[in-house]
């Protein structure tokens, strides 16, 4: 098992990699040319600035039974079509059971904002203590549930 961060604005990599030091997992965090990592105990791929060139770096170095951290509902989508966990930064974890609709919503969303000049979604809220919080005890109970094969 690796765990693949998707890290591009990432704000949960120093979270991803404190809980994975502590369980002797590597980390890969793939960015783009335009983004700037370092890291001390996780593998750091600089993959071009094509579009959505880093998903498919990710996808294609995602093995089953890893686990993905990324805020990409396709991204995610394909890796649980390679039998990989899946988990958004806000610590929700994406599922079978969960991600067509996930999908679904993302497709309304940007139909919407095709649609009309005036569409107005919220974007995403100013991140809280409190979701790092969240993020990393849904981290801590998907490696528990992933590190016992379930």
């Amino acid at each position: 098992m690796q765990i693949l961060v998707d890290a591009d604005a990432c704000p949960v990599v120093r979270i991803v990699e404190k809980l994975a030091r502590e369980r002797k997992i590597p980390v890969i965090l793939l960015c783009d040319t335009n983004h700037v990592l370092n890291s001390e105990y996780s593998e750091v791929r600089v993959i071009g600035a094509g579009a959505d060139a880093v998903d498919f770096a990710l996808v294609s170095l995602c093995r089953k039974g890893d686990i993905v951290v990324t805020q990409d509902y396709g991204v995610a989508a394909m890796a649980l079509g390679k039998g990989a966990y899946g988990i958004h930064q806000s610590g929700k974890w994406y599922t079978r059971e969960n991600i067509d609709l996930m999908l679904m919503e993302r497709h309304l969303a940007k139909k919407a904002r095709r649609a009309s000049s005036k569409y107005h979604g919220k974007g995403p809220h100013k991140r809280q203590a409190a979701d790092d919080i969240r993020f990393e005890e849904e981290l801590r109970r998907l490696l528990d549930f992933a590190q016992k094969g379930e």
